[in-house]
């Protein structure tokens, strides 16, 4: 059966001033490792022959109806304005309207140079493919608005980093679209009043249909990413580099760089090598998001005609994000311990019991998945989790005092906690094993991770936090 793909384009129907029109570079023996046939059949895609799919998803051939391109953008880089970014190692194929209508893109990520690869090599390793593949999956069986992974294909080439040679590979990844904060900063900081205009409208079209100008879909975008951040939050989840060119208008995970979820409970934790002054830590993170969307803001007022007109608004719109992230934070947050519709009243209680689990080293996932056995007076396992389990029974009598209130906290505590993430431990060994030729280890965790909520069989030691031999302290973007 020939592969066919429903493409739909009209990014690439815009004016070229937003892109490059570019097909991808070929590779020299592509291979197919993995392919998201259930992905696969949303989009509507027709599936061919592996050595096919290795031939589309590693760019030597462009299949019929691709519109081939790489984006422009700009962006805040740790703060710091990079004013022409852009897709370095990125083509976007197309889009296809799949299941439901939905739009979405398809892009190979790794294939190679493009006008905006700023002296890189275009391409990717086997092992940021393999974790973004793994990690956006998990994601979005978190149910966490996420980038999807569609195909990963080994190149039979070499990329070179500072490891040495390592096996290339491409990543074909879905995302709603790739519309970002910093889309918008270029055509703003440029002066293009007319581009901005008219991305404004594509993206309210695309997104938010509801949306009425620019600033209803800044309101739309607060919304969807005050959502999202405080999603992040209740599995532990660091994103490692939220620079305004990785934070997305659509509210979906984008950009799985030096991601990382945490074992043992710490509020400034930080993964990413690049990140060394702690910028966007755990803890950081909605602060983070506030900072971008006003960064957005700024972009989107520079259409008006009088910009100073849009600002009071803007401001009102962007300085209520913390309010709504709060919300968020708490009602996820609440059901993790046990109750169904938390209120001002129960943050004292979430809050102590994680100050009381980053003084006692408390492994987040495992310690709020134990609470589901731990409601009984008798203690349970929740308690083990801590260095001194008495600091944890000190809390736990308020806590089940306040779940009488509730009519089954089990159950909404086991909606909320996973059991299985994708500990960076597993992560690592995935890579190393798929490196020597080993994909059980990959195939393995998305198969668990598709299930994150259920106790598997077979799957315990991938609830287990490493061992001290075993600890990841930094996580790298890959380029």
């Amino acid at each position: 059966m020939t592969l066919h793909i429903p493409f739909d384009n009209t990014y690439a129907a815009l004016p070229p001033v937003f892109y490059t029109k570019q097909a991808p570079v070929p590779v020299k023996a592509p291979e197919l490792l993995a392919y998201n046939a259930a992905l696969g059949a949303e989009l509507g895609i027709t599936a061919g022959e592996r050595a096919e799919l290795a031939e589309v998803f590693a760019g030597n051939r462009v299949p019929e109806g691709a519109a081939p391109l790489a984006q422009l953008y700009a962006g805040h880089q740790f703060g710091n304005y990079n004013p022409q970014l852009g897709d370095g190692r990125a083509i976007l194929l197309g889009e296809t309207v799949g299941a439901g209508g939905a739009r979405r893109d398809i892009q190979l990520k790794g294939s190679g140079r493009t006008p905006y690869s700023r002296g890189g090599d275009g391409r990717a390793w086997l092992g940021p493919v393999l974790r973004e593949y793994v990690v956006s999956e998990a994601m979005h069986a978190l149910g966490i608005p996420t980038t999807r992974a569609l195909a990963a294909v080994t190149t039979g080439e070499l990329v070179w980093r500072e490891q040495g040679g390592l096996p290339g590979a491409v990543l074909t990844r879905v995302a709603s679209s790739h519309l970002r904060v910093g889309t918008f900063q270029i055509f703003a900081a440029r002066g293009e009043t007319a581009a901005l205009r008219q991305l404004t409208d594509y993206a309210i079209q695309r997104h938010y249909p509801e949306a009425e100008g620019p600033m209803g879909l800044l309101r739309a975008v607060r919304d969807r990413q005050s959502e999202l951040i405080a999603a992040w939050m209740s599995v532990g989840f660091i994103h490692g580099v939220m620079n305004t060119d990785n934070s997305s208008i659509s509210g979906e995970t984008i950009d799985y760089g030096p991601c990382a979820f945490m074992d043992v409970y710490h509020p400034s934790t930080v993964f990413s090598s690049i990140d060394r002054m702690g910028r966007y830590a755990y803890s950081n993170q909605p602060d983070i998001a506030v900072w971008n969307l006003a960064q957005l803001a700024t972009a989107l007022i520079q259409q008006a005609e009088d910009p100073q007109a849009m600002v009071e608004e803007a401001t009102e719109i962007v300085h209520a994000m913390p309010a709504l992230t709060e919300a968020a934070w708490l009602r996820r947050f609440g059901a993790k311990i046990g109750i169904a519709e938390a209120t001002r009243e129960d943050m004292g209680l979430i809050t102590d019991l994680m100050q009381r689990m980053a003084a006692g080293q408390a492994d987040f996932t495992n310690t709020f998945r134990a609470l589901v056995d731990t409601v009984s007076p008798d203690g349970g396992p929740a308690r083990d989790e801590f260095l001194e389990p008495e600091a944890f029974d000190s809390w736990a009598s308020g806590w089940r005092a306040r779940l009488e209130q509730e009519a089954d906290p089990a159950a909404v505590m086991a909606a909320a906690n996973p059991v299985y993430i994708p500990r960076n431990h597993r992560i690592e060994a995935m890579i190393e094993a798929a490196v020597a030729g080993d994909m059980a280890p990959f195939e393995q965790l998305n198969t668990v991770l598709a299930d994150p909520y259920t106790v598997q069989d077979g799957a315990e030691d991938l609830r287990r936090p490493p061992a001290e031999s075993e600890i990841v302290t930094a996580t790298f973007c890959g380029t």
